[in-house]
């Protein structure tokens, strides 16, 4: 039978978002041979954030899929080879790694970086999946402007929670903000923006127990955390920011996860297969931003550098 690897690579990255794109131009300018290979189009969970006002040397706001299409250019600039929707199903140790994607297509390489992210956590409460794609969102980004004049909830009480629900005041009529305790987790910069909106209403310790609607989201059910005291309130959206769920999935067995699913690496972005690397929102670590992932993609790529240089003579090219 003939190998079915369709192409060799020095290094492969799995995932294009800040995290990847980083790691392909450090890579590709470092020399090395570098696919990066991504499930859906390039940029990750950044290309959803309207307004980034905290990246280093951008002392006015930029939008994320701007920043995003920056860095990809750049990268390619530099010789990167993406490959968008092209979904990894598998990755295999074998003198070196073997990428398997979705399409029946394998190929070999040296060695790895994963940047896969992660997805929001969904809302598991009665109504929540028979109404998603029907005023359920995960991205106000994406789905704002089709609650013009309207009533909306964002639950949440993070970064994410509260950039959206400041994007969503440009249509809704009102938005609310269901946080489950009595103060939020945001950045300060961010909470005080929020305070300020005329349109933003906070509504403390409450949890969703419902989402009510037929065909589409109507109204939500709410819990008081303390109480236990439950009320109704009209919204045609939800928007959801409740954590997140790293895209792991595919590695188990083959690196070591925490209990979650990220990946745990070292201070070298080295998980504990040699050879592998992790980079971004799928590595087990306290502080989720644009810039670290993109700090430890750099890393990742000087240290899979190091890798191939130390095993060189191997025949993995």
């Amino acid at each position: 039978m003939s190998d079915p690897v369709k192409e060799n690579w020095e290094l492969i990255i799995i995932g294009g978002g800040p995290a990847g794109l980083a790691a392909g131009l450090y890579a590709t300018r470092s020399g090395m041979k570098t696919l990066l290979v991504e499930g859906a189009s390039t940029g990750g969970q950044a290309v959803k954030t309207d307004r980034i006002e905290n990246y280093p040397g951008h002392p006015d706001p930029i939008s994320g899929p701007e920043l995003m299409e920056r860095l990809k250019k750049q990268s390619e600039g530099f010789g990167l080879k993406i490959m968008e929707f092209n979904k990894v199903v598998s990755v295999q140790s074998d003198d070196g790694f073997r990428v398997n994607l979705e399409n029946g297509n394998t190929f070999r390489t040296g060695s790895l970086i994963v940047s896969t992210g992660s997805e929001y956590r969904e809302l598991e409460v009665p109504g929540a999946q028979e109404l998603k794609g029907r005023g359920i969102s995960y991205c106000a980004t994406c789905d704002g402007p089709f609650f013009r004049d309207k009533p909306v909830l964002v639950v949440g009480g993070g970064n994410a929670a509260i950039e959206e629900a400041i994007y969503l005041t440009r249509f809704a009529s009102t938005v609310y903000i269901a946080h489950r305790r009595d103060r939020l987790r945001a950045d300060k910069v961010l909470q005080d923006h929020a305070f300020k909106e005329k349109k933003i209403k906070m509504l403390w310790n409450s949890v969703v127990s419902e989402i009510l609607g037929s065909g589409k989201v109507e109204g939500v059910v709410l819990e008081d955390v303390n109480t236990k005291e439950r009320s109704e309130i009209e919204v045609s959206g939800v928007f959801v920011y409740i954590g997140t769920v790293p895209n792991t999935g595919f590695l188990k067995g083959i690196v070591e996860l925490d209990e979650k699913g990220y990946i745990i690496t070292d201070l070298q972005m080295a998980t504990s297969r040699p050879g592998i690397f992790a980079a971004g929102d799928c590595r087990h670590k306290k502080l989720r931003q644009i810039v670290t992932a993109v700090g430890e993609g750099a890393t990742a790529a000087m240290m899979a550098y190091d890798y191939l240089q130390r095993i060189k003579g191997t025949q993995y090219i």
